[in-house]
């Protein structure tokens, strides 16, 4: 278990415990809260469906207040092999004799076989080295494939798919543009979005707050595990709002068929109109006329309705609130007040509440404005840290898109589309510079807040 697994079940740890973990609760009050979460389900942080026992949970709350968060990341075990090679070696011999042997029938081939007493590998055993050893293929020489059932949400905001797509060249530089996107699984609207200058994690928070914006709170939202999809950024996100975050088998594509489906419809449809060397801006500009005019108004293939017809179909949907939202996107790391009762961040130095020296706080901030820190203690605020030294005003991954260069002039379909697009909204074009840090905005969280709700087209 590599050091980013056992940090991932740190994090389901300890967003499961913390509201039990605190210390102002009776012991009435914890036990009811620990019973509550032993008596349903959880999602794992491998996106399967587990409960966990109450003396579990027990025992990780007693861990998490001896030892902080560490004491909640799994230690790297001491593998002791259980297997013998014996054993292994015959079944390795049955599925090379027949190649289309599953490893199902390879353990009851060996369990007919053995003997009283002989212990025969288990089933995940037998998969697992059949695996390393490159024996998962069939007669003919393929790699034996898995058969998966199709899935469809049963209602809208049950699931959003999250991925992204690498596009056309921005400007005259090399650098590729990366549409983040979220999938409507039951309606296959495109519930929110961004073109963005990279795979990160401040595009993902732009995508995903439109869609939050325009189309409400999802029950559970699944992605790969591309470092913005694992960030502890998103992870906080989605606990705030009450989403489950499921991470996809690698590998398995087939979990995330509609929006790859919605991406080949991209290629084909949008970006075969597009030339390398369009700003962010433009590019942003023509796939939001693109989608609501084109892919938005088209009937669905196999839903035989359009994604907006089916997703309105149950009315205006429910919208979190903005402080909500504020909270879910803020930023939070963890330091130990020393003892003068100051802490530091990222090049700033900032002082804190005397009671805290010694403690282990979250500081709670807008990675675009370092000079404004929340802090708190056991999930409780203990107001906000005066600033001692500003040596940086954003966090270091806060890093704005480089000025777009002059528009390209000319006539073609997409902006032909695009003016029709604008025409509907009355002749209003939505800044999508200012969406993206390439206006003259000073970033402050407001202005974003107001400009990406304008810019949410789903």
């Amino acid at each position: 278990m590599d050091e980013e697994r056992r940090r991932e079940i740190g994090l389901f740890r300890y967003a499961l415990i913390r509201d039990a973990a605190d210390p102002g609760l009776s012991k009435a009050e914890r036990g009811r809260l620990v019973r509550a979460l032993a008596g349903r389900e959880h999602v794992g942080p491998d996106g399967r469906l587990v409960t966990v026992a109450r003396g579990t949970l027990d025992e990780w709350i007693r861990a998490y207040r001896d030892g902080g968060f560490q004491a909640l990341v799994a230690r790297a075990p001491i593998v002791v092999p259980r297997t013998s090679p014996e054993l292994l070696e015959l079944a390795f011999a049955l599925k090379r004799e027949r190649p289309d042997r599953t490893a199902a029938q390879v353990r009851e081939i060996m369990l007919a076989a053995a003997g009283d007493g002989v212990a025969v590998p288990g089933l995940r055993t037998l998969q697992t080295h059949f695996a390393r050893q490159g024996l998962n293929v069939r007669a003919d020489g393929r790699l034996a494939g898995k058969v998966y059932g199709r899935f469809e949400a049963s209602v809208r905001n049950e699931l959003w798919t999250g991925d992204g797509l690498h596009g056309p060249k921005l400007g005259d530089t090399a650098r590729r543009a990366v549409l983040l996107a979220f999938i409507d699984d039951h309606s296959r609207t495109l519930v929110g979005w961004r073109w963005h200058t990279g795979e990160d994690v401040f595009g993902l928070e732009a995508a995903l707050r439109s869609g939050l914006m325009a189309r409400g709170v999802p029950d559970a939202v699944l992605v790969d595990r591309g470092s913005a999809f694992v960030s502890s950024q998103l992870l906080r996100a989605c606990a705030v709002l009450g989403v489950k975050l499921i991470h996809a088998s690698p590998r398995a594509a087939t979990t995330k068929g509609k929006i790859e489906r919605f991406f080949r419809t991209v290629r084909d449809q949008f970006l075969v109109e597009i030339d390398d060397g369009i700003d962010l801006a433009e590019l942003n500009r023509l796939f939001s006329a693109w989608l609501e005019v084109v892919y938005h108004r088209r009937v669905h293939s196999e839903t035989k309705a359009t994604p907006l017809e089916r997703f309105d179909a149950a009315g205006a949907p429910a919208l979190p609130t903005p402080a909500l939202l504020r909270e879910a996107f803020l930023w939070s790391e963890q330091r130990t007040v020393t003892k003068t009762a100051t802490v530091s961040l990222h090049a700033n130095s900032y002082e804190v509440d005397g009671a805290l020296a010694g403690r282990k706080v979250e500081l709670v901030f807008d990675p675009f404005d370092l000079t404004r820190i929340e802090v708190r203690y056991l999930q409780r605020p203990f107001g906000l840290a005066v600033a001692l030294v500003i040596g940086r005003h954003t966090h270091p991954q806060a890093e704005r898109e480089l000025p777009p260069p002059p528009p390209s002039t000319g006539i073609d379909y997409l902006r032909l589309v695009a003016d029709k697009h604008d025409a509907e909204q009355g002749g209003h074009r939505i800044d999508y510079a200012s969406l993206t840090g390439d206006g003259d905005g000073d970033g402050d969280g407001d202005g974003d807040d107001r400009d990406i709700n304008e810019g949410s087209t789903g």
